[in-house]
Protein backbone atom coordinates (compact mmCIF):
# COMPACT_ATOMS: atom_id res chain seq x y z
CA UNK A 1 0.00 0.00 0.00
CA UNK A 2 1.18 3.85 -0.58
CA UNK A 3 1.39 4.46 2.43
CA UNK A 4 3.54 2.23 3.80
CA UNK A 5 6.22 0.45 4.82
CA UNK A 6 7.91 1.85 8.12
CA UNK A 7 9.71 0.37 10.98
CA UNK A 8 7.98 0.96 14.16
CA UNK A 9 10.59 0.67 17.25
CA UNK A 10 10.98 0.25 20.97
CA UNK A 11 13.72 0.74 23.42
CA UNK A 12 13.81 -0.68 27.39
CA UNK A 13 16.48 1.20 29.00
CA UNK A 14 18.59 1.57 32.25
CA UNK A 15 16.73 5.28 33.19
CA UNK A 16 15.42 7.93 31.51
CA UNK A 17 18.32 9.73 30.43
CA UNK A 18 21.06 8.80 28.12
CA UNK A 19 23.23 11.80 28.26
CA UNK A 20 23.70 10.93 31.88
CA UNK A 21 24.49 7.48 31.32
CA UNK A 22 21.45 5.45 30.16
CA UNK A 23 21.72 3.14 28.24
CA UNK A 24 19.61 0.54 26.34
CA UNK A 25 18.39 -2.98 27.27
CA UNK A 26 16.67 -4.54 24.75
CA UNK A 27 15.49 -3.14 21.46
CA UNK A 28 12.15 -4.35 19.47
CA UNK A 29 11.39 -3.74 16.05
CA UNK A 30 8.42 -4.42 13.47
CA UNK A 31 8.37 -3.65 9.71
CA UNK A 32 4.69 -2.49 9.39
CA UNK A 33 4.02 -3.02 5.16
CA UNK A 34 0.77 -4.39 3.51
CA UNK A 35 -1.17 -3.60 6.22
CA UNK A 36 0.48 -5.90 8.34
CA UNK A 37 3.86 -7.00 10.33
CA UNK A 38 5.97 -7.85 7.60
CA UNK A 39 9.29 -8.59 9.86
CA UNK A 40 10.45 -8.50 13.28
CA UNK A 41 13.15 -7.55 15.20
CA UNK A 42 14.33 -8.04 18.85
CA UNK A 43 17.20 -8.62 20.99
CA UNK A 44 18.52 -7.59 24.82
CA UNK A 45 21.53 -6.18 25.19
CA UNK A 46 24.31 -5.91 27.48
CA UNK A 47 24.90 -1.86 28.79
CA UNK A 48 28.10 -3.26 30.15
CA UNK A 49 26.75 -2.68 33.86
CA UNK A 50 24.16 -3.51 36.46
CA UNK A 51 20.65 -2.28 36.20
CA UNK A 52 18.33 -0.95 39.21
CA UNK A 53 15.88 -3.16 40.84
CA UNK A 54 13.50 -0.82 39.88
CA UNK A 55 14.23 -1.15 36.11
CA UNK A 56 14.36 -4.99 36.96
CA UNK A 57 10.66 -5.35 38.59
CA UNK A 58 8.97 -2.65 35.44
CA UNK A 59 10.73 -4.22 32.63
CA UNK A 60 10.65 -7.62 33.58
CA UNK A 61 14.52 -7.74 32.52
CA UNK A 62 16.51 -8.62 35.08
CA UNK A 63 20.26 -8.41 35.68
CA UNK A 64 20.94 -12.35 34.27
CA UNK A 65 19.53 -11.55 30.95
CA UNK A 66 21.38 -8.51 30.47
CA UNK A 67 24.72 -10.11 31.23
CA UNK A 68 24.26 -13.29 28.81
CA UNK A 69 23.17 -10.77 26.32
CA UNK A 70 24.79 -8.97 23.16
CA UNK A 71 26.59 -5.83 23.72
CA UNK A 72 24.75 -2.95 22.50
CA UNK A 73 27.28 -2.25 19.93
CA UNK A 74 26.64 -5.49 18.70
CA UNK A 75 22.54 -5.46 18.60
CA UNK A 76 22.77 -1.89 17.13
CA UNK A 77 25.20 -2.82 14.34
CA UNK A 78 22.54 -5.97 13.69
CA UNK A 79 19.23 -3.21 14.15
CA UNK A 80 20.63 -0.47 11.84
CA UNK A 81 20.60 -2.68 8.72
CA UNK A 82 17.29 -3.78 9.91
CA UNK A 83 15.95 -0.38 9.81
CA UNK A 84 17.62 0.54 6.61
CA UNK A 85 16.19 3.87 5.21
CA UNK A 86 12.74 3.47 5.85
CA UNK A 87 10.83 6.20 8.49
CA UNK A 88 10.61 5.20 11.78
CA UNK A 89 7.42 5.35 14.45
CA UNK A 90 8.04 5.10 18.01
CA UNK A 91 5.33 5.92 20.85
CA UNK A 92 6.39 9.10 22.52
CA UNK A 93 9.17 9.39 20.00
CA UNK A 94 11.53 11.95 21.86
CA UNK A 95 12.84 9.21 24.02
CA UNK A 96 13.04 6.82 21.75
CA UNK A 97 14.53 9.31 19.12
CA UNK A 98 17.50 9.79 22.30
CA UNK A 99 18.42 6.51 22.46
CA UNK A 100 18.12 5.34 19.29
CA UNK A 101 20.90 8.92 18.08
CA UNK A 102 23.09 7.91 21.29
CA UNK A 103 23.58 3.62 20.38
CA UNK A 104 24.03 4.57 16.58
CA UNK A 105 26.36 6.99 17.62
CA UNK A 106 28.55 5.11 19.87
CA UNK A 107 28.81 3.04 16.76
CA UNK A 108 29.80 5.64 14.40
CA UNK A 109 26.85 5.63 12.55
CA UNK A 110 23.48 7.95 12.35
CA UNK A 111 19.83 8.01 11.50
CA UNK A 112 18.96 9.20 8.14
CA UNK A 113 15.19 8.59 8.65
CA UNK A 114 12.54 10.86 10.11
CA UNK A 115 10.56 9.45 13.21
CA UNK A 116 6.86 10.48 13.84
CA UNK A 117 5.15 9.72 17.14
CA UNK A 118 2.52 7.47 17.40
CA UNK A 119 1.75 9.15 20.76
CA UNK A 120 1.25 12.59 19.56
CA UNK A 121 -0.64 11.19 16.07
CA UNK A 122 -3.24 9.73 18.85
CA UNK A 123 -3.77 12.86 20.81
CA UNK A 124 -4.92 14.45 17.15
CA UNK A 125 -6.81 10.93 15.92
CA UNK A 126 -8.19 9.62 19.10
CA UNK A 127 -8.93 13.06 21.40
CA UNK A 128 -11.95 11.43 23.47
CA UNK A 129 -9.14 8.71 24.67
CA UNK A 130 -9.11 8.49 28.37
CA UNK A 131 -5.26 9.11 28.27
CA UNK A 132 -2.91 8.63 25.33
CA UNK A 133 -0.39 5.70 27.06
CA UNK A 134 -0.31 3.07 24.74
CA UNK A 135 -1.60 0.65 27.12
CA UNK A 136 -5.08 2.52 26.81
CA UNK A 137 -5.01 3.22 23.31
CA UNK A 138 -5.02 -0.63 22.68
CA UNK A 139 -7.66 -1.13 24.89
CA UNK A 140 -10.06 1.82 23.40
CA UNK A 141 -9.00 0.72 19.85
CA UNK A 142 -9.45 -2.77 20.84
CA UNK A 143 -6.32 -4.07 19.55
CA UNK A 144 -5.64 -7.82 20.55
CA UNK A 145 -2.75 -8.13 23.18
CA UNK A 146 -1.46 -10.96 25.30
CA UNK A 147 -1.17 -8.43 28.03
CA UNK A 148 2.96 -8.24 28.09
CA UNK A 149 3.82 -4.11 28.18
CA UNK A 150 7.18 -2.97 28.98
CA UNK A 151 8.93 -5.03 26.87
CA UNK A 152 10.48 -3.80 23.44
CA UNK A 153 9.11 -6.13 21.21
CA UNK A 154 5.45 -6.59 22.29
CA UNK A 155 5.27 -2.72 22.78
CA UNK A 156 6.26 -2.93 19.30
CA UNK A 157 3.97 -4.51 17.91
CA UNK A 158 1.38 -2.59 19.61
CA UNK A 159 2.48 0.70 18.46
CA UNK A 160 2.57 -0.62 14.99
CA UNK A 161 -1.16 -1.96 15.19
CA UNK A 162 -1.98 1.45 16.49
CA UNK A 163 -0.34 3.07 13.52
CA UNK A 164 -2.78 1.22 11.10
CA UNK A 165 -5.47 1.53 13.36
CA UNK A 166 -4.59 5.45 13.32
CA UNK A 167 -4.26 5.35 9.23
CA UNK A 168 -7.94 3.06 8.99
CA UNK A 169 -9.82 5.96 11.26
CA UNK A 170 -8.42 8.56 8.99
CA UNK A 171 -9.29 7.12 5.64
CA UNK A 172 -13.06 5.71 7.49
CA UNK A 173 -13.65 8.98 9.00
CA UNK A 174 -12.55 11.73 6.70
CA UNK A 175 -12.75 9.53 3.44
CA UNK A 176 -9.14 10.06 2.94
CA UNK A 177 -8.06 7.39 0.32
CA UNK A 178 -4.16 7.70 0.73
CA UNK A 179 -2.38 8.33 4.41
CA UNK A 180 1.44 8.43 3.86
CA UNK A 181 4.06 9.09 6.24
CA UNK A 182 4.56 12.52 6.08
CA UNK A 183 0.75 13.09 6.30
CA UNK A 184 0.69 11.88 9.65
CA UNK A 185 4.05 13.57 10.90
CA UNK A 186 1.85 16.79 9.86
CA UNK A 187 -1.19 15.55 12.00
CA UNK A 188 1.19 15.09 15.27
CA UNK A 189 2.17 18.43 14.51
CA UNK A 190 -0.44 20.10 14.34
CA UNK A 191 -2.83 21.68 17.32
CA UNK A 192 -5.04 19.55 18.47
CA UNK A 193 -8.18 21.49 17.60
CA UNK A 194 -7.04 22.00 14.12
CA UNK A 195 -6.89 18.18 13.49
CA UNK A 196 -10.49 17.63 12.12
CA UNK A 197 -10.52 20.94 9.68
CA UNK A 198 -7.26 19.77 8.72
CA UNK A 199 -8.07 16.24 7.61
CA UNK A 200 -10.91 17.58 5.71
CA UNK A 201 -9.16 20.22 3.54
CA UNK A 202 -6.99 16.62 3.03
CA UNK A 203 -9.89 15.05 2.04
CA UNK A 204 -10.78 18.10 -0.27
CA UNK A 205 -7.63 17.87 -1.54
CA UNK A 206 -6.14 20.96 -0.27
CA UNK A 207 -3.50 19.66 1.07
Amino acid sequence: MDNLPVIVLDFETTGLSPQYGDRAIEIGAVLIENDGIADRFQSLMNPGFRISSFIEAYTGISNDMVETAPPCAEVMQQFAEFMGHYPLVAHNASFDRKFLDLELGLIGKSRNSDMACSMLAARRIYPDAPNHKLGTLVRYCGIHTDGTFHRALADAEMTGHLWLAMINEIKAGYGVTRVPFDLMQKIAGIARVQAPVFLAKVAAGQF
